[in-house]
């Protein structure tokens, strides 16, 4: 079982992990739209709010978003009942300036996403293994104006027996750099 080096912190960031292994079932609406609420509730730069997700759960959707997976991906992710493609807004909209916060922010909002669904009993697995090209043309994004910034599969956690063996093996949580690796106070040196 993973453990914090501090007692305070709430066990829903250790609890947090990215399996592979995702059972079928659907998941319910209300659900599926908690979790983009709890994203849409997220920090950003000027409330610019630039993160956009586009969700695929029916079967033609699912195909289409499978096919801009990586391969590797394809085995295991397209298993899941829930697959969200995220991206970021390049400019600010009143201004139509660079906005150099976008992938910060849509990372807070990724990560509000994500905590959401472990609190309804859900887990996240976001991949970068994905062909940008494929993800702009099954989403109708245009990629001059959003940057692809991840894919994710979404689901409740399944039986490990059903992936390949080399992702079987890697199927539990991982531990984390110790905290003297990440953090500095006053400056690096």
């Amino acid at each position: 079982m993973r453990k914090s080096d501090y007692d305070k912190l709430d066990r829903m960031f250790i609890d947090r992990w990215s399996p592979r292994a995702f059972v079928t079932d659907a998941i319910a609406e209300e659900d599926i739209m908690t979790l983009f609420e709890a994203a849409r509730w997220s920090p950003s730069c000027f409330n610019e709010q630039p993160w956009r997700f586009v969700y695929a759960r029916k079967p033609e959707d699912m195909e289409r978003f499978c096919a801009a997976l990586t391969e590797k991906n394809r085995l295991w992710a397209c298993k899941a009942p829930l697959l969200v493609l995220v991206f970021s807004k390049k400019t600010f909209t009143r201004s139509g300036k660079h906005n150099r916060w976008a992938g910060f922010d849509t990372g807070a909002a990724w990560m509000a996403f994500t905590l959401q669904a472990n609190r309804l009993g859900l887990y996240t697995h976001g991949m970068a293994g994905f062909s940008a090209e494929k993800v702009y043309e099954v989403t109708g994004m245009d990629p001059a104006e959003y940057d692809a910034i991840c894919a994710v599969a979404v689901g409740k956690v399944g039986d490990p027996q059903s992936l390949p063996e080399d992702l079987r093996n890697r199927e539990t949580p991982n531990d984390r750099k110790v905290i003297g690796e990440l953090v500095f106070e006053g400056s690096i040196r």
